[in-house]
This record gives structure tokens, C-alpha cells and sequence, in this order.
């Protein structure tokens, strides 16, 4: 009895005595996981069988405040409408520093949840409606010095963590032949040796400063 209590005594003892192991240290901004494809549309529309040009891909910035294109640009008329990728909830709906910007919290993608944003969007619903996959959200507003030309920037954040917005589509979206977007002279002349893939989509340029906008 007294041989059980000396070893259930001295169990306890080691137990609060020895450290416990370190914990996992924090993701960087910019790298926590997209769990899984919850999109089901493009948030503008493209011909049949092809999804809209990228013209400007996803560059994550090194640091917080570093350059970089914290989303990506898609190829899109002004008045078009602009459309949920996935079901979810409008967090915000209005104007950040004179363009007008579209937020939805994605349904199913944890806590904090998935934030898509849509700019420069003029809402057509209000702050908390829910919305489905595929449902208008806004119609496209005339091109604000983001883009050389009309595009949407679709942007995805899970708190202050930027992501790769083309992550939240299934391979079976992602893998429809792009809408061809070519200067109006026809394509440029290829550089010697094989083309790089980037080759046929519009010349990479620097985005202004972009706002974040308010949750």
C-alpha cells in the first residue's frame, strides 16, 4: 500500500517537473492553408469553356508592407455583373478610398473564416445577406489606376493573412482554356527560344497601393 502511494506521489512529481514540449510556431503571413476548393464559378464570366484571362497573377510581398499583388486580376468588361465563387455572408459592401469594394465570408472555411474581396464592384446587395455560389453580388465599376485596363481584382484573406485567391477553385475550373486577351495589333513578336508560359497574357505591371478593407 505504502509502495503504491510512493509511486503514485512520485509520478505527479515528475509530471509537473517535466517541461512540456515547445509549441509549433505561427505560419507566416501569407501561408495558412486553403483546407480545401470550395468555389464552384469564377467570379466573372468567360465564354463557354474557358475561364477569364489573368492578367495579373498572385505575388505574395516578403514582408507585411513589402510589394507585391495581394490578389489577382482578371480580365472583365465595365457593368458585368460580379459574382459569390462560393455560398457565404457580405462582411462588407461599399467604397474604400474612392473604389468601391465587395467582402464575402466563405461558408465552412474555419475560424476566422475565408474572406473573398471583389473591387472595384458597385454592391448590389447589403452588409449580412447571404449569398449562394454563383449569386450577383455587384456589377463592375470603370477601371480606378489598378489596371491598365477593365479588370476585377479578386483578392482572398483568412484574418490579415493574404492568400492565393485561384486556390479556392477545383482543378476542373482552373483547367478550362483561358479567354484570349491580346493587344489590339495582334500578338507580340515571341523572344528568341522557346516562350515562357506567361507569354500571351498582357504586360505584368505594378498595382497602386491597395487598401484592405474593413471587416
Amino acid at each position: 500500500m505504502r509502495l503504491e502511494l510512493l509511486l503514485t506521489t512520485l509520478a505527479a512529481l515528475l509530471a509537473t517537473a517535466l517541461p512540456l514540449p515547445p509549441s509549433p510556431p505561427p505560419a507566416p503571413p501569407g501561408t495558412l492553408p486553403v483546407t480545401r476548393p470550395v468555389a464552384t464559378t469564377w467570379p466573372v464570366a468567360a465564354r463557354v469553356g474557358t475561364h477569364p484571362a489573368v492578367v495579373r497573377a498572385w505575388e505574395p510581398p516578403l514582408t507585411a508592407y513589402g510589394r507585391g499583388h495581394r490578389g489577382v486580376d482578371l480580365a472583365a468588361s465595365p457593368g458585368v455583373p460580379v459574382r459569390a465563387v462560393a455560398p457565404g455572408r457580405i462582411s462588407f459592401a461599399g467604397r474604400v478610398a474612392g473604389r468601391g469594394v465587395v467582402s464575402v465570408e466563405l461558408d465552412g472555411t474555419g475560424d476566422p473564416p475565408l474572406r473573398t474581396t471583389y473591387e472595384p464592384v458597385r454592391a448590389t446587395l447589403k452588409k449580412g445577406a447571404e449569398v449562394t455560389a454563383g449569386e450577383r453580388v455587384g456589377v463592375l465599376e470603370l477601371p480606378r489606376g489598378h489596371c491598365r485596363q477593365s479588370c476585377l481584382h479578386w483578392g482572398l484573406l483568412r484574418r490579415a493573412a493574404y492568400l492565393d485567391p485561384l486556390t479556392l477553385l477545383p482543378p476542373r475550373l482552373r483547367h478550362l482554356g483561358p479567354s484570349r486577351l491580346l493587344p489590339p495589333h495582334g500578338p507580340p513578336n515571341p523572344p528568341h527560344g522557346p516562350a515562357p508560359a506567361w507569354w500571351g497574357l498582357s504586360p505584368e505591371h505594378r498595382a497602386a497601393p491597395w487598401t484592405p478593407p474593413p471587416r
